[in-house]
């Protein structure tokens, strides 16, 4: 008897390892969140499995079903949807109860939504956070960016693309100097990164978009050295009376040296 926690491709469906293919082959159930989805990667790759409908829906009602087939012998794999299970997906219940039973469980490495966007980025080094997906109310997001504030690395969030604009235009408000990006349908057809400081992301972002979205926090900014930042102001002042405008300015500056924009432009009038 054995639990396998398979992590299934979050866009590309190419983006699966050979160790899942061969679990999925093999196994006895195969639990996912929608059979649907899971039936087309399987078709996409040749494997016939027997599915069994496994969400956050029905969880509690399947579990003891599922545990009783891995006590008769049952080899079982878990996916979701896209990404790894039992991280923001079901499955942690059914981890922890099956290991708690002596049941061998095992974890097959692959695609994540998280770490893909943290790298795309351009703004995340070293340590970073996972939040899952951002509180839907103001006040309970305003709560969570201050707790960010004294967080030194990076930040990485799921969001819902009806939600995006408003979350960014709160994030703005409250995370002024972070630099961000937001990662649209990540090795899809259509990826984008959108890159910049969130209140520029706030404008870019006016209108909710299409598809799912990773946000990445950048990590506070803690200030250049004396000389490094009266030198970018200094830039700044020249390429303003060069003509360009002082936002536009500040922004090709900042976009150089990592300094915040608003920093910059404040630092140049």
């Amino acid at each position: 008897m054995s639990l396998a926690i398979c992590a299934t491709p979050i866009g590309n469906l190419d983006d699966v390892t050979l160790r899942v293919l061969d679990e999925l082959r093999h196994a006895d159930l195969v639990l996912c969140e929608d059979t649907r989805r899971t039936r087309i990667l399987l078709e996409r790759h040749g494997i016939a499995a027997r599915l069994l409908s496994y969400h956050r829906h029905n969880e509690a009602a399947r579990r003891e079903e599922v545990l009783s087939r891995l006590r008769q012998g049952e080899r079982v794999a878990l996916v979701s949807d896209a990404g790894m299970p039992g991280v923001n997906d079901p499955g942690a219940r059914l981890v922890a109860e099956a290991a708690a039973a002596a049941v061998e469980v095992t974890v097959l490495p692959g695609a994540s939504a998280v770490e893909t966007a943290l790298v795309v980025s351009g703004v995340g080094a070293g340590r970073y956070q996972f939040v899952g997906y951002l509180p839907r109310r103001a006040a309970e997001l305003r709560a969570l960016a201050g707790e960010l504030r004294a967080w030194p690395g990076a930040v990485v969030a799921f969001e819902s693309p009806r939600r995006l604009p408003a979350s960014l235009r709160v994030l703005a408000e409250e995370l002024p100097e972070r630099r961000a990006a937001v990662c649209r349908e990540l090795t899809k057809r259509f990826e984008e990164v959108v890159r910049g400081p969130l209140d520029e992301l706030a404008s870019r972002f006016p209108e909710p978009p299409k598809g799912e979205i990773t946000l990445v926090l950048g990590e506070p900014w803690r200030g250049g050295s004396p000389t490094d930042t009266a030198a970018a102001r200094a830039a700044v002042v020249e390429l303003v009376e060069s003509g360009a405008s002082r936002r536009t300015a500040a922004d090709v500056v900042s976009r150089l040296t990592g300094l915040p924009r608003n920093e910059l432009y404040r630092g140049s009038l």
